[in-house]
């Protein structure tokens, strides 16, 4: 990690939600999470590589994203948090993606404002989010939390990336 930040907080509670490290039985939920994408399922092994992996990633960078529960109703939603991402570990992206039976009710916002405190209490500057231009919910959620388009960039398949930042 780099020694002028600090450890980001890996257990984050709102109003409604919890925010917290991801554990390996997180593989089952995280798998359909992804199917919501119309790709393929993942696996259930591979699922759980890659939560055991986003795991090892957060300890060791001092960033990473978080599983999102309600707090009323127990059950996990999605994730949200801090990634290097396209972005670097001294600027990182914020990254969120929820379940489509929640979306609609500020539940990414809520993490994401969360989200950006604990950026900044890591001591940062500046985050950027990435986002494909056909996604104009995740547009919304920026918008609300301070997030401003800054350029764009384009994926080999002709994809626009948009690049949004936020001074914290």
């Amino acid at each position: 990690m780099t020694s002028r930040f600090s450890v980001m907080n890996f257990e984050i509670i709102t109003e409604r939600l919890y925010m917290n490290i991801w554990e390996e039985s997180d593989a089952s939920w995280y798998r359909k999470l992804v199917g919501e994408r119309g790709v393929d399922k993942l696996t259930l092994e591979d699922a759980r590589k890659h939560v055991i992996s986003l795991r090892d990633r957060a300890l060791e960078s001092g960033i990473g994203a978080l599983t999102i529960r309600r707090k009323d109703e127990g059950d996990i939603i999605g994730y949200c948090g801090l990634i290097i991402g396209r972005s670097t570990i001294e600027e990182p992206e914020i990254a969120y993606e929820l379940f489509k039976r929640v979306h609609g009710k500020g539940y990414a916002t809520e993490a994401a404002s969360a989200i950006i405190e604990a950026a900044a209490a890591t001591g940062r500057q500046r985050l950027w989010a990435t986002v494909g231009s056909w996604n104009i919910a995740s547009f919304r959620v920026l918008e609300k939390i301070g997030f401003i388009r800054h350029h764009s960039t384009w994926k080999d398949n002709g994809e626009e990336v948009v690049w949004n930042m936020r001074d914290l």
